[in-house]
């Protein structure tokens, strides 16, 4: 009976997991409730929203994170544990049988607790989790991006300087060079009685004047700190993930798959016709060659068995390479797919960070001075739209011919290079016309200045 004694506690311990380790996160998240109404009036913990100085905050910050662990560890226990147990009575149905002197009509551990107290222990954690996620953070990001209409009416003239109003929440949240760009907008589609520097120089000294501007500088700094490591992570992202794909299915899934299902015999020699000229003229090279060697005296006449005999082992030769370039072709075009499909993939899970990665771009776009703009527009027009880029663009695709194993068509290769370029040439002008002369000025100005 011992034995069976210890069965029992051991699954009624197990059966109370889910209780306990919600109780346990619960207690945990009425801390930090108690931690903000006794030090940050209430609200989250942030430096913003308490009177400490960096020691001090410090000092709840590691007391927070204590506390955010035990909320997030025993919540994923009592999940974990109540995914172990059947909703119905084959639990209780095992304690029972492992202890016949059980009462059958004694409710299991996870009973004992009315489902109601369960959904509004969940329901204040989740409130608390809530104001801690990087979600949160994130979604903040992305209401500093989208600017208010009072942010509209009363931007600032520069591009460094912008600021973003969230009344109803009585708190101020900018980004800094964020703004930058919706502030340009406002430059060029509104006009006033006084010039915008004076405007702008009389919304600046209010600034300055804000008791609160130095909070704003802080929570300025995190967002674009957030916004900038959300933007060069999703751009890794974006970038390893399809080729890692890539890469990674050509080797271990395509492959494979191919010599698997492909007999030998079956398996494409030449993918085109390109291939087999290149085939056979290296093999006419091989037998000029043996030919011009003898002519010379360098090697020894060949008798005809001979020269045959080593055209034909030559032949093997040149075939094994142009069947492994076959195969890789048809490899490619697999992988290439997939990892186009991966690219797609990611960037419908992410709506949000592309929002942030192009904040992130503009910034860096608009951020730069006239001069390096201009520079960036030449260099970029010359490359791809300039005297010489028709070279550029036929090495492009005789290189994309190749790796995806087809034969080389001219007459695409020069439509191609006579209208794409003609195409985005024209893109750049109308973006320099609509947009950029609007913006920035003085950087059309200097573009005109050194492209003359």
């Amino acid at each position: 009976m011992g034995f069976i004694n210890f069965l029992y506690s051991s699954n009624e311990w197990f059966l109370k997991t889910p209780e306990r380790s919600l109780d346990e996160a619960y207690k945990a998240a009425q801390k930090i409730k108690q931690l903000e109404d006794e030090h940050f009036k209430g609200q989250k913990v942030a430096i913003a929203n308490g009177d400490y100085g960096n020691n001090t905050f410090k000092y709840f910050q590691e007391d927070l994170n204590k506390l955010l662990g035990t909320v997030k560890g025993r919540l994923a226990e009592f999940r974990v544990s109540r995914s172990l147990l059947n909703p119905g009575e084959l639990q209780q149905a095992k304690v029972s049988r492992l202890n016949p002197l059980q009462d059958k009509n004694r409710p299991s551990a996870e009973a004992q607790l009315p489902p109601s107290i369960i959904i509004n222990k969940l329901n204040f954690i989740d409130e608390i989790l809530d104001r801690y996620s990087n979600q949160a953070q994130v979604n903040e990001l992305l209401r500093t991006i989208s600017p208010t209409t009072e942010t509209r009416r009363f931007g600032g003239a520069t591009s460094n300087s912008n600021n973003s109003n969230n009344s109803q929440e009585g708190e101020r949240s900018q980004l800094i060079n964020q703004m930058g760009d919706s502030d340009r907008d406002n430059l060029s589609e509104s006009t006033g009685l006084l010039p915008r520097s004076i405007l702008g120089t009389f919304t600046k000294i209010q600034r300055d004047l804000d008791p609160r501007s130095e909070q704003e500088y802080v929570s300025n700094y995190r967002n674009s700190k957030l916004k900038t490591s959300i933007s060069v992570k999703f751009i890794l992202t974006l970038i390893i993930v399809p080729v890692l794909t890539q890469q990674l299915s050509k080797a271990f899934v395509i492959r494979p798959l191919m010599d698997k299902f492909i007999p030998t015999e079956h398996k494409v020699l030449f993918i085109n016709q390109d291939l087999q000229k290149e085939a056979l003229e290296k093999l006419d090279r091989f037998q000029r060659g043996l030919e011009f060697q003898v002519f010379i005296g360098n090697a020894p006449e060949l008798s005809l068995a001979e020269k045959e005999e080593k055209l034909k082992e030559k032949a093997k030769e040149i075939a094994e390479e142009y069947e492994v370039l076959s195969n890789n072709a048809i490899e490619n075009i697999i992988a290439d797919l997939l990892s186009i499909v991966t690219f797609v993939i990611v960037l419908l899970n992410n709506k949000k960070n592309i929002a942030i990665i192009k904040s992130f771009i503009d910034d860096i776009a608009y951020g730069l001075s006239d001069s390096a703009k201009a520079f960036i527009i030449i260099i970029f027009t010359d490359i791809f739209v300039g005297f010489h880029s028709p070279h550029g663009w036929e090495v492009v695709l005789e290189r994309t011919f190749a790796h995806l194993g087809l034969a080389e068509n001219r007459d695409f290769t020069f439509l191609f290079i006579a209208t794409f370029p003609v195409v985005l040439d024209s893109i750049i002008k109308y973006w320099i016309f609509r947009y950029l002369n609007r913006i920035s000025p003085s950087a059309v100005a200097t573009y005109k200045n050194m492209n003359e």
